[in-house]
């Protein structure tokens, strides 16, 4: 067994979700403690929560702010936020970010008021 994973963001095909368009690198890795997004964020995504996942986004294009539990925090490129399991949140503007869940990526995890 090789000591890593390697994945190409463009060779992953990209997927609809509450926030935007994703493609989801290592979430079919059975022993992986982490996958990792390359998110499109759309005009409006849909605030949601985590009752197990952390979540750290990195903003790598685009302006906006990140809603985090009501309080709008502004973010451009190469800002980084941790959002903490039930921190309500969203991304609001035209952004590209990279997502990195802990635990991996798990859709019975999202969770909407």
């Amino acid at each position: 067994m090789k000591g890593f994973e390697f994945i190409q963001f463009t060779d992953i095909p990209p997927v609809e979700c509450c926030c935007g368009t994703t493609r989801r690198a290592f979430v079919d890795v059975a022993d992986a403690p982490a996958s990792a997004h390359y998110l499109d964020v759309s005009d409006e995504p849909k605030c949601h929560y985590h009752r197990k996942t952390t979540e750290i986004y990195l903003v790598l294009e685009g302006e906006g702010f990140l809603e985090l539990d009501g309080e709008k925090v502004p973010v451009r490129p190469l800002s980084a936020v941790m959002i903490r399991p039930g921190c309500r949140h969203r991304a609001i503007g035209r952004m590209k970010i990279i997502n990195i869940p802990i635990p991996r990526h798990d859709d019975a995890d999202f969770f909407y008021d």
